[in-house]
């Protein structure tokens, strides 16, 4: 039985725009990751803690882009896809619960006005 061609199979001519859009894609997230570095945090730890996450959630995007255009296979691409998402999920309650910890931490430490008078 004859197989058909390899959809993951490349011209020179794709291969050479895939270069060039991952590239691009590089270029992108470098940009992305600088400019959430120079954000400021609001010099607390709720907002350091959300520009971190914001920091390893983009790498995390980024590295799971790279890993997919290099699968090998449709299995591969759910193979990455799939731990992907399990990392994120992870990721995602972890860092709910950071967030719900510096917040309740800065709402303790907020303290009302007193009222003139009281």
């Amino acid at each position: 039985m004859a197989k058909g061609p390899d959809p993951f199979e490349m011209s020179e001519a794709a291969k050479q725009a895939m270069t060039q859009v991952f590239g691009a894609v590089d270029s992108y997230f470098d940009n992305l990751k600088k400019t959430i570095a120079s954000a400021p945090s609001g010099g607390n730890e709720f907002g350091e803690k959300l520009k971190g996450y914001a920091e390893r959630n983009t790498a995390a995007t980024h590295e799971f882009i790279k890993k997919l255009s290099q699968a090998k296979d449709l299995q591969d691409m759910f193979r990455i896809q799939t731990e992907f998402l399990q990392a994120q999920v992870g990721a995602f309650t972890e860092q709910a619960a950071g967030l719900t910890e510096s917040f309740t931490k800065a709402a303790g430490d907020f303290k009302l006005p007193m009222k003139p008078g009281g």
